[in-house]
């Protein structure tokens, strides 16, 4: 089993949670967030601060087995891809 925690800025809780329903996941008891082969806890953490910016954060926490790890890995880094200036 892997184990895997990131904290990310500038992506909404309820954007993220979308993503990860359109690859395969299902909303579970107490907001976590089932596939096949992995299961995601998404925790609203507190604005990021830098100066009068403030950005929202979210840390996600996945379990996966061996086989779904690099599927739903490759997959959500491409969703999360931003362009930007």
């Amino acid at each position: 089993m892997i184990e895997y925690s990131r904290d990310m800025r500038g992506i909404p809780l309820w954007l993220l949670r979308e993503y990860l329903q359109e690859l395969g996941g299902e909303v579970a008891a107490g907001g976590l967030i089932t596939g096949e082969g992995w299961t995601v806890s998404l925790t609203q953490l507190e604005d990021f601060r830098v100066g009068s910016l403030t950005v929202g954060q979210v840390r996600l926490e996945m379990q996966s087995t061996e086989e779904a790890w690099g599927s739903i890995q490759a997959a959500l880094e491409k969703k999360l891809l931003r362009a930007g200036g």
